[in-house]
């Protein structure tokens, strides 16, 4: 996928809140320690470190959503990651996708309270998940 493809489809799956630009997207992908997964019309960047691998972004087009491409995305990270554990962090209010992280395993681990400010400036509370990871599953 382009630099520019990544952008659209993150840009639609969080319509709601600021998403993150071409540039943005290029400049995480520069790191020497951040991967990119991809699948059909959805992705995930993920940056690994000293033994814990944390999810930056998942992203699946709201035409692809519920087709289980984000769950395909989580499975590829997972697996592949060099790390004992896994981190993300996740609005309190997107309950689909806390629902999918648990299915993979992850539990609450902390909150970071009003961390997301919405555009209608209500601010969301954002939960830590952590699950363990098996070094190249």
């Amino acid at each position: 996928m382009t630099l520019a493809e990544l952008a659209r489809i993150h840009a639609a799956a969080f319509a709601a809140d600021r998403a993150w630009s071409a540039e943005e997207l290029g400049s995480l992908l520069d790191g020497k320690h951040v991967q990119l997964h991809t699948h059909q019309q959805g992705f995930a960047l993920v940056s690994t470190v000293a033994g814990q691998s944390e999810l930056l972004t998942l992203a699946v087009d709201p035409a692809h959503q519920r087709q289980g491409i984000a769950g395909i995305l989580m499975a590829e990270w997972m697996a592949t990651a060099d790390a004992e554990t896994a981190f993300l962090e996740v609005a309190a209010d997107n309950l689909p996708a806390q629902a999918l992280y648990l299915k993979h395993g992850f539990a609450e681990h902390a909150r970071r309270r009003r961390y997301y400010k919405r555009a209608n400036g209500a601010a969301v509370d954002a939960v830590i998940m952590q699950a363990a990871l098996t070094r190249g599953q």
